[in-house]
Order: C-alpha cells, then structure tokens, then sequence
C-alpha cells in the first residue's frame, strides 16, 4: 500500500472533458491550502464525490460541503477525486459520495430534463446506499414535486417522501436542530413549505428556525443514506460528525473494510457551533421561547450541553 503526505489540496484550473471540478464551476474556492494536520500514513483508499449541477444549484456556497468533504476525507487517509456533472452529460455509476445545493426557481428548471434523463441511476444509487447530500433546491427536486411560486409543477425523483410548494414569504435565518448527530447549526434561506410523508423520517427537529414548513417542527429528510435538509452554511464544516458519517457510509458502502478515521482537531468547528447553540437558545433560560414550546425540554438539555462544553 502507498503512503501519502496530505497537506495541501487542489483542483484542477481548466475543465479537462473528464467531468473534473474546475475553478469556473466554484469560483474562488480551489486554491490551494495548508493543512494544519496533515496525513502521512498509507492510503487507506479513494472515493470519487460527485458535485450536481456546480453552476445552476450552488449559489448559497454549497461547494464548501464539496470542500469540506474533500479535505476531511483527506485527512482520514483517503485519496479523493472530484467530479462535476453538469446537464447534458451522464451521470457515472462508479460514484461513491453525491453532493447537490441550493438554486433559484429558475436554476432548478434549468437542470430538470437532465435530472430527468438520470433518474434512474440516482435512483439505482440511492437504493445502493450511495450516500447523498441534498440542500434546499436539490433537496425538492430528491423528493416527490416541487410547485413554484407561479404555480409550474417540476416532477421530482421520489427518493425521498416529500412534496414541496413555493411560497411568497421566505423563510430565513440561522437554524438549530437536534437529531442523530446531536446539535446542529445552519442557515436557512427559503420559499418552499415541504411537506414530509407519513413515514418518511426527519433530519432533526428544530430547536430554533423554522425547517421544513415553519410548521412541524421538523427539518429535512433522510432514507438510508440520502439526506435532505435546508441548512445552508454551508452545513457540513460546522458538523464535523455529519461529514464523517456521510464518509463512513461512502467507505463501508466499497466493501472493503470498515471506516478507519484519524482522530482529527475539532476544536474550532465545535466552538463556533456550542457558540451559536448557546446564544440562540438563550431564550428558553427564563421559561419562555417564541419558538416552538413543545421541544423546550430539548431545547433547554441543549443549551445546558453547549455551556458545559465551553466552560
């Protein structure tokens, strides 16, 4: 097995015909940066992340999970090749991660004859346990219909068991929501009220925000390893834990051996999220919350969590 030394990454600066991310697809974010904790073990393997559609649903800086996974999977020993898929192309079956963000109205129409067209393997992979991260625009287009503001219904790829209809007040500001990977931050920028099915599991539950529809009390969507959500951010360098379980499914998933992470400094990562946790529920110290008061037992055994762990 090769060793490698990890303490920098890049990207390819032109588009090579392979599909290769370059920097016209996420401008501003391939340049090359040190690693405070570089790998200089064995290779342990390598995963190919897919990003969906990089210029027409990515522009609330969802690369960053693109990057985020990247490094992080780096970091644990992992070689990893980044690929894009724009519309027009067919989609690869020899994909071990797929990454989609957020986009306008317009962004999603553009990309919904090619999301058509590659239903099938998406489907096919989602099945596979492919993991798959899904924000705010994908995220709709991953569950059954979106309805937009002016009423045009756009089909979805029913992977998910959610239905979504564009409203004209948006839905925005930070987010916390409580769930498998305990506390976790965002921020949310939407129109779409998603409406989850009846046995169709949540993310988390939000602790402050509004989710899915401002109304349940819900946030996201998850089957197998396919997750949907809002939370912009992006979502996963603020939750180091979710990254690693998106890798860990990627690596168990090539059957080739189990997950082997390295035991990586999240000091920074975890104190800026028990910050934002900590500051956004402080309402509930006193009794009181203007949102939702039926999680405000979770609400408050969070806050308690978050100041133990700054102290």
């Amino acid at each position: 097995m090769k060793a490698m030394t990890i303490s920098s990454t890049s990207v390819s600066e032109e588009m090579d015909g392979s599909g290769t991310l370059t920097a016209a697809d996420a401008p501003g974010a391939l340049q090359s940066g040190s690693m405070a904790d570089s790998y200089h073990g064995p290779v342990k393997g390598k995963l190919k992340i897919v990003h969906l559609y990089p210029r027409e649903m990515s522009i609330y800086g969802d690369f960053g999970n693109v990057r985020a996974l990247q490094v992080r999977a780096q970091r644990h020993g992992y070689e990893v090749e980044v690929l894009a898929h724009h519309p027009g192309t067919v989609l690869r079956d020899d994909v071990d991660i797929i990454v989609g963000g957020g986009g306008q109205d317009s962004g999603q129409a553009r990309v919904e004859d090619d999301l058509a067209a590659n239903g099938d393997m998406l489907r096919h992979l989602a099945a596979d346990k492919a993991p798959m991260l899904v924000v705010c625009g994908m995220y709709q287009l991953l569950g059954r219909d979106f309805t937009t503001v002016a009423g045009k219904r756009l089909p979805g790829l029913g992977i998910l068991d959610v239905t979504t209809t564009g409203a004209e007040t948006r839905m925005v500001g930070p987010v916390v929501i409580s769930g498998k990977f305990g506390e976790m931050v965002g921020y949310e920028n939407h129109s779409g009220r998603t409406l989850r099915g009846p046995e169709q599991a949540a993310l988390g539950t939000v602790l402050y925000g509004q989710g899915n529809d401002g109304q349940d009390g819900t946030e996201g969507a998850v089957k197998d390893n396919v997750y949907g959500t809002y939370l912009h951010g992006p979502v996963l360098p603020s939750n180091p834990a979710f990254t690693d379980e998106l890798l860990r499914a990627a690596v168990e998933r090539q059957d080739k051996g189990g997950f082997e992470p390295e035991a990586l400094d999240d000091t920074l990562a975890d104190e800026a999220r028990h910050r934002q946790v900590e500051r956004l529920l402080a309402g509930y110290d006193d009794g009181g919350s203007s949102v939702l008061p039926s999680v405000r037992d979770v609400a408050r055994a969070a806050l308690r969590r978050a100041r133990a762990m700054r102290r």
